[in-house]
């Protein structure tokens, strides 16, 4: 395989995991709000991505997505002794999702994510300048 195909290759494998990583941190702010039906039901749990470093067929350093894991930091309360989930107190557990985080998050995969398509354009326009060479 060649240098370019291997390049292409781990550019590939690191906008796939930047796009799991930018699903979980959308799914994280879409449910930041979702509480529990009852007092006893946990709210949503914020999800975080794992990833590992892989050695691709190409023979390039690339990166795997192995799942992802619940976040088992504390629930953040709110008192609202009207809500349905509230405990006797009239707490309610929140998820344990803060959107702040979760947008740096997501612009930080967006820019990981810019960043292997620029390679991927950096390899493109490499193999046709040399495609032009050949032709002369």
């Amino acid at each position: 395989m060649t240098d370019i195909q291997a390049a292409l290759s781990a550019a590939a494998s690191g906008m796939r995991a930047q796009t799991v990583r930018m699903r979980i941190a959308a799914e994280n702010v879409a449910n930041a709000n979702s509480t529990g039906v009852s007092p006893d039901e946990e709210p949503f749990r914020r999800r975080i991505p794992l990833m590992e470093s892989s050695t691709l067929a190409s023979g390039a350093q690339g990166v795997r997505v192995m799942g992802a894991a619940l976040d088992m930091t504390a629930f953040r309360e709110e008192y609202n002794p009207s809500h349905p989930a509230a405990d006797p107190d009239g707490y309610v557990r929140l998820p344990n999702v803060d959107t702040l985080v979760e947008m740096m998050d997501l612009r930080d995969a967006t820019r990981a994510y810019e960043a292997n398509l620029n390679m991927v354009e950096a390899a493109r326009t490499m193999t046709n300048r040399a495609l032009d060479l050949l032709r002369r």
